[in-house]
C-alpha cells in the first residue's frame, strides 16, 4: 500500500463502493491537560486540519461535539462532496428504533443530509440489540442517510454474528491500533472479508517514549508521531490522529514524503503486546 500513497488526497475504496481518504482527523473528546472542554477546541482544530488539506473527520455522538463540527464545515465553504464525515452510535443507543433516532439526531446536529460513514461505536449492547442496530444502519443506508455502514471495537465474534445473520459485511471496523496494540486476529479477519480497518489512538495518546520508535525517527529526521502514522498507513490502516495544536496537526499530515523500510516496519511490529498494549477502552471481547 505504501507505494500507492502519493499525497494527502489519496483514498481507498470501501466495500460499499465509496472512497475514503487514507488519513483522517479525530475530533477531540474528553478534556485536555489544561482541563479545557474540547468542544471549545473543535472549531479551531478542524479549521486548521482543513487548512493543511485534511478532508476526513471522525466524531461520535458521545463526544458531544457534532454540532461544533457541523458549524465549522458550513463556515469553511468547502463543498460537501469533498468531505468525508464519520459519526457513531454508542451501545446505549443500540436497538433498531434507538439507532434510527440516534442517527437522525446526529445528522441534525451535524446539519448534514447524510453521513459518509456511521459506525456502531461498540458491541456492549448484546447480540440482539447490536444486530438490530446494524440492520437499522443498513436501512438508513438504503434511504440515503448513510453512505457506508460500519462498526467499531468489534471482535471476530461480533463480525461473525453479522455474517451469520446474512447481512452485508461492515465497510469499516475501527479499532485501537498502534505498534503496541495491533489486534492481529481481528485485522486478519477484516482483511479476509474486505472490511477496511481504521486505527484510533494511532499516536498512543502521545505516550511515545520508546527507544525503537525514537531511533527510527532520529535516523529519518522525523518525529515519533510521524513514524507511527506512517507505520499505520503502510500496514494498510486508516489512522485517525487527534490534536488541538496547529503545529502538530500540520506535522501529522506531513507523512507522504517518506516511507519506512521493511526492517523498520519489522522492528515496530515486534513491539506488539496484544490487548495489554491498549491505552483506551478497547472493548473487543465483550459478550
Amino acid at each position: 500500500m505504501a507505494a500507492a500513497l502519493e499525497s494527502l488526497s489519496s483514498s481507498v475504496r470501501l466495500s460499499s463502493g465509496y472512497t475514503i481518504p487514507v488519513l483522517g482527523f479525530g475530533v477531540a473528546f474528553g478534556f485536555d491537560k489544561a482541563g479545557r472542554d474540547p468542544r471549545t477546541l473543535t472549531k479551531p482544530a478542524v479549521l486548521e486540519a482543513l487548512k493543511v488539506g485534511l478532508r476526513h473527520f471522525d466524531t461520535a455522538r458521545m463526544y458531544n461535539n457534532e454540532d461544533h463540527l457541523g458549524e465549522v464545515i458550513k463556515e469553511s465553504g468547502i463543498p460537501r462532496e469533498e468531505l468525508f464525515i464519520t459519526t457513531k452510535v454508542d451501545g446505549d443507543f443500540h436497538g433498531y428504533d434507538k439507532t434510527v433516532a440516534s442517527v437522525n439526531d446526529s445528522l441534525k446536529r451535524l446539519d448534514l443530509d447524510f453521513a459518509d460513514l456511521i459506525l456502531l461505536h461498540d458491541a456492549r449492547a448484546g447480540k440482539r440489540r447490536r444486530l438490530e442496530a446494524y440492520k437499522a444502519l443498513l436501512d438508513l443506508k438504503a434511504q440515503g442517510k448513510v453512505r457506508s455502514a460500519g462498526v467499531s471495537n468489534y471482535g471476530v465474534k461480533h463480525l461473525e454474528e453479522i455474517a451469520a445473520a446474512g447481512y452485508e459485511v461492515p465497510s469499516v471496523n475501527q479499532l485501537e491500533i498502534h505498534p503496541f496494540c495491533q489486534q492481529r486476529p481481528i485485522v486478519e479477519y477484516c482483511k479476509a472479508h474486505n472490511i477496511t480497518v481504521e486505527a484510533y489512538c494511532p499516536l498512543v495518546r502521545g505516550r511515545v517514549d520508546n527507544p525503537v520508535v525514537g531511533k527510527i525517527a532520529s535516523r529519518l529526521g522525523k518525529d515519533p508521531a510521524q513514524v507511527l502514522i506512517r507505520w499505520s498507513l503502510q500496514r494498510g490502516f486508516i489512522p485517525l490522529p487527534m490534536s488541538s495544536s496547529p503545529a502538530r496537526i500540520k506535522s501529522n499530515a506531513d507523512v507522504f514524503n517518506f516511507s519506512l523500510p521493511e526492517s523498520d516496519m519489522a522492528g515496530l511490529d515486534a513491539l506488539d503486546q496484544g490487548g495489554a498494549g491498549a491505552i483506551s477502552w478497547n472493548p473487543v471481547d465483550v459478550e
